[in-house]
């Protein structure tokens, strides 16, 4: 069939499985001509056919060559609907790790469950026997509690009184104000629930319990913090409580490995587009403001260049930089005085008429319609696609 985007909301319903193929082929020729790094050898990625899990898996394969696990939860096509962009960048992927020689094997399911817990550590002790590096990388809408059975949803609002804000529709370039209801205390606890890191805790104590977890182990989770203007609906807002509670979580997880010689990280990555921040009020206007600053003064990362300078500079070092709280920090590029000083200025100004002039919202769709495999040179988008493609180690 013939494959075009089509949109659902913020998000894209079709995927292309050339296009997806491209994206992660330009990730690992982007990592392989950077230097090699000493790194982990046996790695479990949690979240890994998408975004910085993604990233993480291509660099610890192909920088690191590493063995790696990946658990994501995907869905093949079926009839005449695509396969999810998630699916097709793991049949590449897998596809890329076999040629070079590397372990590389997939779990399919939902991460949250007991089941794929047990899964995934059953694989571990018949294939890798301990894992050294564990990445936590989920990000979901949703999660059934594996214990009590309850359905948990996430929102993205503010708390304790309404969030006004400048917004783009990143397709039509217009540029308009929203406001957005603050959350109930019931919204806050599901989002929690889903976002924060409970769930990371039940995985390492899995692990751990199950004897695969290597001496001095490492895990790592990712995060954001943002400028003042995102607060009120980021930071300070249901996502917010969640992304402290994974701090903390992290606090926890790192007194247990510290028996074991191991270490917790969240690591506070920059702003970029994936699909969950499209759906954040404010944000999208904020990435393209901040994209052609940081792209005029050339400092500007993607997410695989992101992943590479945290395994190359920070996890490989042997003192790894910390802020005050703990915490690795990717965002400092992002949240330097004269980048936030020049994209509050442009935020003051943007509007319909001027936005294509003072922000990057070109680059912005552009980054965005890639996460679904449309978009890149080279790829005809009018030639006939075989969709029913098989990641080789869950149905080859």
């Amino acid at each position: 069939m013939i494959i075009k985007p089509k949109f659902k909301g913020f998000i894209c319903t079709t995927a292309h499985p050339k296009g997806c193929a491209r994206s992660v082929k330009e990730q690992i020729s982007y990592v392989q001509k950077q230097r090699s790094i000493k790194g982990p050898q046996n790695v479990l990625v949690i979240g890994s056919s998408t975004g910085y899990g993604l990233a993480s898996r291509i660099v610890s394969t192909f920088c690191c060559g590493a063995s790696t696990i990946g658990v994501f939860f995907e869905r093949p096509a079926s009839d005449n609907k695509t396969a999810t962009a998630g699916w097709y960048n793991m049949v590449e992927f897998e596809k890329a790790a076999k040629e070079a020689n590397c372990y590389a094997k997939s779990i399919n399911g939902d991460a949250f469950s007991t089941a794929v817990k047990e899964q995934a550590i059953a694989l571990i002790k018949k294939d890798l026997g301990q894992i050294d590096l564990v990445v936590y990388s989920l990000a979901a809408p949703r999660r059934i509690h594996p214990i009590n059975g309850e359905t948990l949803v996430s929102s993205i609002k503010p708390v304790g009184k309404p969030f006004s804000s400048k917004m783009i529709d990143f397709h039509k370039e217009k540029v308009s104000e929203i406001t957005v209801e603050p959350a109930t205390d019931e919204e806050v606890r599901q989002t929690v629930g889903v976002m924060g890191g409970e769930d990371w805790e039940m995985w390492i104590e899995a692990l751990r319990d199950g004897g695969v977890l290597a001496d001095g182990a490492t895990t790592i989770s990712y995060s954001y913090i943002g400028p003042e203007i995102t607060y009120p609906i980021y930071r300070e807002g249901t996502i917010g409580k969640a992304k402290n509670d994974l701090e903390f979580s992290a606090k926890k997880i790192n007194t247990g490995l510290s028996k074991l010689g191991g270490k917790a990280f969240v690591s506070v990555q920059k702003a970029l587009v994936t699909q969950a921040s499209t759906a954040i009020p404010g944000m999208p206007l904020y990435m393209s403001l901040l994209f052609k600053v940081m792209k005029e003064k050339g400092i500007h990362e993607n997410c695989i260049e992101q992943i590479y300078r945290l395994f190359a500079e920070k996890l490989s070092s042997s003192t790894i930089p910390l802020d005050e709280k703990g915490r690795i920090r990717l965002d400092d590029w992002e949240m330097r005085e004269d980048v936030q000083t020049e994209v509050l200025a442009l935020w003051e100004k943007v509007s319909t008429e001027n936005v294509a002039e003072v922000s990057d919202v070109a680059g912005y769709r552009n980054d965005f319609f890639r996460l679904f495999g449309f978009g890149f040179a080279g790829v005809d988008y009018d030639e006939e696609q075989d969709i029913q493609l098989d990641i080789p180690s869950i149905n080859g």
